[in-house]
């Protein structure tokens, strides 16, 4: 009989008038990975919270190895082994990496910090987790996501923790370093650690876990062993109907469909070189590529935000050089960028979710100079009926909703400006699996609305499913692009490594 290690009784937490966990119950045992399934807004990121000891419950017990606990801080909950990766990074940007990794607990000789000790402790960390090509005199400021991601992940194993929880940990990763995740959550299930694991991404369920839960409406709803459930009997669970896990027919831009962005000979060096593209009007276009290999500075360059981005960009058949966010997302371009990092780069977390949401859309919802706050309220209930945004108050801040809702947010504060062009930096990253149909579908509907679509996705079935085309990044330039029925995960994997479907060393062009 496995040993039980957490235990869950009762749990309640209600913000503002809002339930987030309604008498919640859940049991981990040691050497078990258990995955923890639900809809954004289900209650699992407060629930990890309250484990965490970052939220303070109303009702209910907590109990470790049988003894039950008052968790009232992160710092109590690390004194009994618990560390959490949030969802959210928790790191300092211009700290180091091995000043990140060991914030709450450095090493120490004669009462002072060990530098030493802390840069070598931190490498072996690295090392572990198959990233050693991270220096940890670094500053985090100067890495991708992906990067900081897996800082984080090291900032909680360098606590050497009893139970490890992982909030959508993945999302961010590349398909080489969650393989190496795997690998070390196996390690850490034959030591006795108890690893909670919350993911939409079905597949990482079914790799991993022993044990699933799934929680809808704040409670746990059921349990069972992993593997022994369908993903469409998970996904009802879920959300309490049946989602079919389908892509929309794709349709393509009409034969007459102009331009909507060219172009030629667009560099960014060092991250961007000689890259010429074409996307017309009602097409989407996907990105492909291992991650960090320009996606993200291709999008922005697009979006205007890159100074020095060299090459001839046109929009609609006009060669534009001033392109700005101030010009490309006002009427005459309409172009709207879905950025990677909905809390630093999408939303100002501390406002309101209705200021957020028509941020992008101000001189639309103004009145003789005023904002019109009937138009606002009008044009904030559509988008959050449109895209089922699960809030209590639109007047709440913006950084008391889940993150699968924050993201929600940003994606509605561009639809809400009706962009011509919308780039989109792995939007479904953090999402539910029935919200992901519905942006599915959405993005197709603005495609048949002659919306130009630029999609960088991590996730290569995405691609597959949404795709007119795609263009397959490597080292800053177009290696390959796949169109109908070359659009297969295959040719993705082989273009991402620069090599041809046969097995050849592919040219990059």
């Amino acid at each position: 009989m496995p040993q039980t290690l957490l235990q869950l009784q009762d749990i309640s937490k209600r913000y503002a008038g809002v339930r987030a966990l309604d008498g919640a119950d859940l049991t981990c045992h040691a050497g078990e990975i258990h995955a923890v399934l639900g809809e954004n807004g289900a209650g699992k990121s407060t629930l990890i919270k309250v484990i965490a000891g970052v939220v303070q419950p109303d009702a209910g017990r907590i109990l470790m190895d049988g003894v039950e606990l008052r968790l009232a801080s992160p710092n109590v909950a690390r004194d009994h082994g618990i560390a959490c990766v949030f969802q959210e990074l928790s790191l300092v940007p211009d700290l180091s990496v091995a000043e990140n990794i060991f914030l709450s607990r450095p090493p120490r000789r004669r009462g002072l910090i060990d530098a030493k000790a802390q840069q070598a402790q931190a490498a072996a960390l690295l090392a572990m987790l198959g990233c050693g090509d991270i220096h940890p005199r670094e500053r985090v400021r100067d890495l991708p996501l992906s990067r900081r991601q897996l800082i984080e992940i090291a900032k909680a194993l360098s606590l050497k923790p009893r139970l490890l929880i992982l909030d959508e940990a993945t999302s961010a990763l590349s398909s080489e370093d969650v393989e190496r995740l795997y690998t070390l959550l196996f390690q850490l299930r034959v030591r006795g650690v108890g690893i909670l694991f919350i993911s939409h991404r079905m597949h990482e369920v079914k790799a991993l876990a022993d044990t699933c839960s799934v929680f809808r409406s704040g409670r746990r709803v059921d349990s069972f062993v992993g593997g022994s459930r369908s993903d469409a009997q998970v996904v009802q669970l879920m959300i309490g109907r049946d989602v079919a896990k389908t892509y929309p027919p794709k349709t393509g831009p009409a034969p007459w469909a102009q331009p909507a962005i060219s172009v030629q000979g667009l560099g960014w060096p060092p991250a961007l070189h000689d890259i010429s593209l074409e996307i017309k009007a009602g097409e989407i276009v996907g990105l492909g590529g291992l991650d960090g290999q320009g996606q993200r500075e291709l999008l922005l360059a697009l979006f205007g935000v890159l100074k020095g981005v060299q090459g001839k960009v046109q929009v609609f058949g006009q060669l534009r050089r001033d392109l700005a966010p101030h010009v490309c997302k006002g009427p005459e371009l309409g172009i709207a960028l879905i950025p990677e990092d909905r809390k630093t780069e999408g939303l100002i977390l501390p406002m309101s979710i209705r200021e957020n949401m028509s941020l992008a859309n101000l001189p639309a919802l103004t009145r003789l100079g005023m904002l019109s706050a009937a138009a606002e309220s009008s044009a904030v209930a559509r988008m959050v009926e449109q895209l089922r945004i699960k809030i209590g108050d639109a007047q709440d801040p913006v950084q008391t909703l889940s993150g699968g809702n924050q993201q929600k947010v940003v994606i509605a504060k561009w639809l809400m400006a009706q962009p011509r062009v919308l780039l989109l930096n792995d939007p479904t990253r953090g999402i539910d699996v029935a919200t992901k149909q519905e942006l599915y579908a959405l993005l197709r509907e603005l495609a048949a609305r002659g919306v130009a679509v630029l999609l960088y996705s991590t996730d290569y079935e995405e691609l597959i499913g949404l795709a007119d085309r795609v263009l397959i990044m490597y080292e800053g330039r177009i290696a390959r692009t796949l169109a109908g029925g070359d659009i297969s995960e295959h040719a993705i994997v082989a273009s991402s490594l620069n090599v041809s479907p046969g097995g050849r060393e592919a040219a990059t062009v």
